[in-house]
């Protein structure tokens, strides 16, 4: 019996851990709201949006016209969560070194001899922002994503680790497009959101209007560090899902599949292709991290419902007929969660954590 209990007794500990855990990421997450609403007027789903992909180890594309505060929210979050923060201007002319870093050769003074230092180019910081990532040429952005996806950056012969955590928040202006370099659906994949910015409402812009013409001062204070994200990125990993809730993401997935032969006939029409596994996979993650952000324990139906916009808009490749007759992804994409329900709805009553 004592051996049972010692047996047990780790395992225990850990679950009280991250029961514990997700009560005090519920409470940081309104903290970190309440933080980031002194200096962002509205804007709460494209905020839950950012940190549920920074919960989930993945990089964010935020597309919205100019104006929008897109650099001045990213900041804000990295000052809530204590992160450090780069920014860079995407432009024609950038080189794959100027977000990398290149080698330099330097005179050593003690011993004459010329020896090369690596000197550290801005992706090396927690949160990067890259600012017009479809403005610069597809070798530099391919420099970035490689980085997004290996987490490491290859100079010469010698490998170098980027910081934990590390994300990249890419902006895209949606209005210009002459004279720009669009990212590859493959490379759009490595994303785990696609998030829009869309314009603030009547009474948003006004408070907006009088804030910044007027003497308000924020004081940011940080709620969570480093190694709080990193082992709440471990707990978002975790966390519980029902089988029929695993089944509805994956039926909404194979669903955008023309070639699937369960999918509605209006995806043969409007898409070309679909999504693939990653978007099951980062789905069921940004599910289970909206969950947790929410004071629950484990992820349910609507998590997945709520997440699937963002996750699937930038996967779908349409036809030429959708095209036409002007219905973009986002259209296909809430016409499919009308059509697929899952097989069993989940109550939201009872699975409160707090």
């Amino acid at each position: 019996m004592t051996k049972e209990k010692v047996k047990h007794a780790p395992e225990a500990a850990d679950e009280n851990d991250d029961l514990n855990a997700v009560k005090s990421l519920h409470d940081a997450y309104r903290d970190m709201s309440a933080q980031i609403g002194q200096v962002i007027v509205g804007q709460t789903d494209v905020v839950e949006q950012v940190l549920v992909a920074i919960f989930c180890r993945g990089h964010a594309l935020l597309v919205g016209v100019p104006g929008l505060a897109k650099t001045l929210l990213v900041s804000t979050i990295s000052r809530a969560v204590s992160l450090s923060f780069k920014r860079v201007q995407f432009t024609p002319d950038l080189m794959p070194s100027d977000i990398t870093g290149t080698d330099v050769l330097e005179e050593d003074r003690t011993t004459g001899k010329r020896v090369f230092r690596f000197v550290h180019g801005p992706i090396f910081a927690n949160m990067l922002l890259a600012d017009e990532i479809n403005r610069t040429p597809p070798k530099t952005q391919a420099a970035l994503l490689e980085a997004m996806q290996e987490r490491i950056v290859t100079v010469g012969e010698k490998d170098y680790h980027l910081p934990d955590p590390f994300f990249v928040l890419a902006t895209q202006n949606p209005i210009e497009q002459e004279g720009t370099y669009p990212l590859p659906e493959a490379q759009l994949d490595r994303f785990i959101f696609m998030i829009y910015v869309d314009y603030p409402t009547e009474a948003e812009e006004l408070q907006i209007m009088k804030m910044v013409s007027g003497q308000t001062k924020s004081d940011l204070k940080p709620i969570l560090h480093a190694e709080d994200i990193i082992r709440l990125q471990g707990i978002v990993r975790r966390v519980p899902a029902a089988e029929h809730v695993f089944e509805y993401a994956r039926e909404i997935v194979r669903s955008t599949r023309p070639s699937d032969p369960k999918s509605p006939d209006f995806i043969k029409e409007l898409v070309q292709w679909g999504a693939g596994p990653r978007a099951a996979i980062n789905l069921m993650l940004a599910a289970k991290a909206r969950a947790i952000l929410r004071g629950r324990y484990h992820a349910i139906t609507e998590d997945v419902r709520e997440m699937a916009l963002p996750v699937l808009r930038h996967r779908l490749v349409t036809t030429f007929n959708a095209e036409a007759a002007g219905i973009s992804s986002d259209k296909v994409v809430k016409r499919l969660l009308e059509t697929v329900k899952p097989k069993k709805e989940d109550l939201l009553s009872g699975t409160s954590a707090v």
